[in-house]
């Protein structure tokens, strides 16, 4: 069984910068693709980047493109996704997801519950 947990969620003001983390117990992400998601209110979940098991590929949807880097942290087991120049439509729950390719969704195995970002203008 594994297990996600995503942090570094939290209120940030328009402009500003998080660093999202995401944790697995059960395995280790070094043999696994990793994405990030989103989701907010009343809206269907948006894929947001994707790294390969060993980080030498990355996706981005045009959304995240020059504002959000995904990387891996393998001394820690971490996948981060950096965000920068957040906007206030940026406020969502945002997820981490295991196994999958790119923005399919229905490809990944495991999700973790999420953690809430939310930008004030």
């Amino acid at each position: 069984q594994v297990q996600l947990v995503e942090s570094g969620g939290g209120s940030v003001q328009a402009g500003g910068s998080l660093r999202l983390s995401c944790t697995a117990s059960g395995r280790t992400f070094s043999n696994a693709n990793v994405g990030w998601f989103r989701q907010a209110p009343g809206k269907e979940r948006e894929f947001l980047a994707w790294i390969s098991t060993t980080g030498s590929s990355t996706i981005y949807a045009d959304s995240a493109k020059g504002r959000f880097i995904i990387s891996r942290d393998t001394a820690k087991n971490a996948v981060n996704l950096q965000m920068n120049s957040l906007k206030p439509e940026d406020t969502a729950v945002y997820y981490c997801a295991v196994g999958g390719w790119g923005s399919h969704s229905t490809s990944y195995d495991y999700w973790g519950q999420g953690t809430q970002v939310t930008v004030d203008s």
